[in-house]
């Protein structure tokens, strides 16, 4: 009796995926934004009151790791990139690995300790930077043992770090909203004390409700797979 011939999948073309275009576009956006005051390395022009000696350096290194974590990670995510060209997709995977988020979750996480947003926006900083290099270590680990389910999984969640900063600006904007009412309140007519609990919030959920999100989905996604 002969046998069934094995289904041919298909990859869906690009415009298929329509969060590839908008994500692209979004970290874009960003790095534009965000990049120009590091790029002439003067200490006046960052957006984070540095402070004197070896913070700055760390910082700007950090900056600069994490811009090339967030275009590679980007490029890792597209389909059509993974099933069209899987060789680049290995090389762009190891430069996100060993030149975006080993070497910025250092960074991180050494600037964390002395960020200048109080202590739960360190602690925060310091969380999400071990948890981003665990993640991104595992997920290599484990495309290295040919286990591309979990490599796979273990990558979504490092993207989802990755990208958190942006989630952190949204948070950000989010909470200076719910939070400038009661400035006479809450916090006694300090906007600086207004201020430290919006970026420790927002440094918290910045990150935290992505990895969550990106929990649900691999659940959900899990979940739909036959028995």
């Amino acid at each position: 009796m002969d046998q069934p011939a094995p289904q041919v999948r298909h990859p869906k073309p690009w415009w298929r995926r329509p969060w590839v275009f908008p994500l692209g576009l979004l970290v874009a956006v960003f790095l534009v934004y965000s990049l120009p005051p590091y790029l002439g390395l003067d200490p006046a022009r960052s957006r984070i009151p540095a402070p004197t000696g070896w913070y700055y350096p760390v910082l700007v290194t950090h900056i600069g790791f994490a811009t090339i974590a967030m275009v590679t990670c980007a490029l890792q995510i597209w389909p059509w990139l993974r099933q069209k060209h899987p060789a680049l997709h290995r090389r762009t995977g190891r430069v996100y690995v060993f030149a975006g988020a080993i070497p910025a979750s250092i960074a991180g996480f050494t600037i964390a300790l002395t960020a200048p947003f109080g202590p739960v926006g360190a602690v925060s900083n310091v969380l999400l930077a071990t948890l981003w290099f665990g993640c991104t270590v595992q997920g290599y680990r484990m495309a290295r043992a040919r286990r591309f389910g979990d490599h796979r999984r273990w990558m979504v969640r490092s993207f989802a770090l990755c990208m958190s900063i942006i989630s952190n600006r949204i948070w950000g904007v989010v909470w200076a909203i719910v939070l400038a009412p009661q400035v006479d309140t809450t916090f006694g007519g300090s906007e600086l004390a207004m201020g430290q609990a919006i970026a420790g919030i927002t440094t918290w959920t910045g990150w935290v409700v992505p990895l969550l999100a990106a929990e649900w989905w691999l659940t959900r996604s899990r979940g739909r797979k036959p028995a």
